[in-house]
């Protein structure tokens, strides 16, 4: 069995329209979020043993602050093709660098995880900025990812619930 978690970045700045959407950086708000989900991980006790993810501005910022709070120590892997991407292309991407990562977590965009969430749960979810969903597959390699149709969507975390908690 291995888990794929499935971070959508944290809230983005729209206040400067000469930036391209890639270039968009994180609001004050997305800077407090981002952390406060790795620390939700560190919590539980499931820190990804892998991160990939996309390359842009809010993205990059998302993992590294995720990463910061939960320990992480090792390098992010920074795909190109996770921007914007579907869950098509997500599955391929994990399934060429998850490696032997048993907890891998992709950092990414809407509406790719939503489908991705969809393709490999049944379940049609809604993915807030900075939401971060647990979904176990019965698979031993993340080579099998693109033919999963069965996983297990164990949690589904926002900002804003972890807040109510508190």
């Amino acid at each position: 069995m291995l888990t794929l978690f499935a971070l959508r970045h944290a809230k983005s700045s729209h206040a400067d329209d000469s930036l391209p959407d890639h270039d968009r950086p994180l609001t004050e708000r997305g800077r407090r979020a981002a952390p406060r989900m790795g620390q939700l991980l560190l919590d539980k006790g499931l820190v990804p043993d892998a991160i990939l993810s996309s390359t842009s501005q809010r993205t990059h910022e998302t993992a590294e602050l995720l990463a910061d709070a939960c320990g992480f120590t090792q390098r992010i892997h920074y795909d190109e093709r996770l921007y914007l991407a579907s869950a098509d292309l997500i599955c391929r991407v994990v399934a060429r660098h998850g490696g032997k990562a048993r907890r891998l977590m992709v950092v990414g965009h809407n509406p790719g995880l939503e489908e991705l969430i969809l393709r490999l749960t049944g379940r049609r979810e809604t993915m807030p900025t900075a939401a971060l969903a647990q979904i176990d597959l019965s698979i031993d390699s993340w080579a099998e990812i693109a033919s999963q149709r069965r996983g297990t969507l164990v949690n589904l975390w926002s900002p804003r619930d972890i807040e109510a908690e508190e």
